[in-house]
């Protein structure tokens, strides 16, 4: 495949980074505006649950088809699209009148972020050469990680200074100045000659190793990315933080994801630290994170849960740099592009389905547990004060739900890791054999 593209202005990846640092802070930040969103707007919690769902399911089923389109029409251009898109659904969240026009607006911000995250990645790739290729996907990372680790607690401070509007209004403020510098973004297309590959290829499934690789981002979107997304509700429900008190709390678990990439790629370049061991430590990690925040309750000590939320973030954050190498070393080369599609598109599926599934778990725990009082289950489990032993109860089933997931898809790893590489092994000496009968 071959990229033409025009050589990249000064500042189009700070436009590039700055559109992409707005879909992260979507991502973590946004359920916790929720409790105030459910005092102006209503506390139905189908509803409700659609500000944040609404956004990770259309982020998710869009991604390939960006994707696909991409090639067509141009990875800036498609970026370009995507700010605009994502920048009128922001500004149609900030204005929401109600509950359901603003899922409508999370809806369509979904869809643009898609394209962002799509258009981005493309035109970095084959916009810069070299060291500067290089260096400008390790600022595209950082400014994901930063995204994902501030979202909770600049999401709260915003909440708390100028309500919940406010949350969307910075992000609308953010899209405004990317696409207005939109224009120093370099023209990159993809020219594949032969033919266009499937949008979605399933063969890649048979290899095995790569389908393992597959399961670690599953994972961490159960084990993580559903308590980094809901969990700022919980102290408030169960501890009474405000937003802003406990979107702070919540740097616990997410300073560990922008740290522990880089410390792992220096140990396994200094040690013989394997990437499996690595990745078998994410997941017990993961787990004991979740069964440790079973401490979380009215009465306990809050410095109980400390440990279990660092671990939260180490079992995330040790193999975001691992992932990508690994499962495209499984694939032969030729496959790498759409075996990279099929893994971003299970990683952001995966947490899109992940969130969605807690977020109605842990309302209809709420709901029956409070059945003989609707109106206050709905506060509560939109995260208000009120009940603070229903919800701790409601969370600690989830949380026992999580450990579990995670659990079976860690055995399930390591069956498929080892299946892989058996075959691997046991086709070394046919490979020789052959060798030695030809010669």
């Amino acid at each position: 495949m071959n990229n033409t593209a025009r050589q990249p202005r000064l500042l189009a990846l700070p436009v590039i980074l700055l559109a992409q640092l707005v879909i992260p802070l979507s991502i973590a930040g946004t359920a916790v505006a929720l409790p105030a969103v459910s005092d102006d707007l209503g506390a139905i919690p189908w509803q409700l649950q659609g500000v944040v769902n609404g956004f990770n399911l259309a982020f998710a089923v869009m991604t390939l088809f960006w994707g696909s389109l991409a090639d067509r029409v141009g990875h800036d251009r498609t970026f370009r699209a995507g700010v605009a898109i994502v920048l009128v659904g922001a500004l149609g969240s900030a204005l929401a009148p109600s509950l359901l026009l603003l899922d409508a607006a999370r809806i369509v911000a979904g869809t643009g972020a898609a394209a962002v995250l799509t258009g981005a990645s493309a035109t970095i790739s084959g916009g810069w050469k070299g060291t500067a290729r290089t260096r400008a996907f390790a600022f595209f990372g950082t400014a994901n990680g930063i995204g994902l680790a501030l979202g909770p607690s600049v999401s709260g401070s915003l909440v708390d200074l100028v309500g919940w509007r406010g949350v969307f209004g910075v992000q609308a403020l953010m899209l405004a100045l990317a696409l207005i510098g939109s224009g120093n973004v370099p023209r990159v297309r993809a020219e594949r000659p032969g033919g266009r590959a499937p949008l979605l290829d399933l063969r890649l499934l048979r290899h095995r190793g790569f389908t393992a690789m597959l399961l670690v981002p599953v994972a961490g979107a159960v084990g993580f990315v559903t308590l980094l997304t809901y969990l700022p509700n919980a102290l408030g429900a169960v501890r009474g933080m405000s937003a802003a008190a406990s979107g702070a709390f919540m740097l616990l678990a997410t300073a560990p994801v922008m740290v522990s990439p880089l410390a792992v790629g220096a140990l396994m370049s200094r040690t013989r630290l394997s990437s499996t061991a690595v990745l078998v430590t994410s997941f017990l990690t993961l787990i004991m994170g979740a069964l440790g925040l079973l401490f979380l309750s009215p009465g306990g000590s809050i410095v109980l849960i400390l440990a279990p939320m660092l671990l939260l973030g180490l079992g995330f954050g040790l193999p975001l740099g691992l992932v990508d190498a690994e499962a495209l070393g499984q694939v032969p080369e030729e496959s790498s592009g759409s075996a990279a599609g099929l893994l971003n598109f299970v990683r952001i599926g995966s947490e899109a389905v992940a969130v969605a599934a807690y977020s109605a778990t842990l309302a209809a725990l709420v709901t029956s547990s409070l059945a003989d009082d609707p109106e206050l289950a709905a506060r509560v489990a939109a995260g208000h004060p009120g009940a603070p032993a229903a919800y701790a109860e409601a969370l600690h089933a989830a949380l026992l739900m999580i450990a579990g997931i995670v659990l079976v898809t860690g055995i399930a790893w390591v069956g498929l890791r080892s299946s892989a590489r058996h075959l691997e092994s046991a086709s070394v000496p046919r490979k020789k054999s052959r060798l030695a009968a030809r010669n």
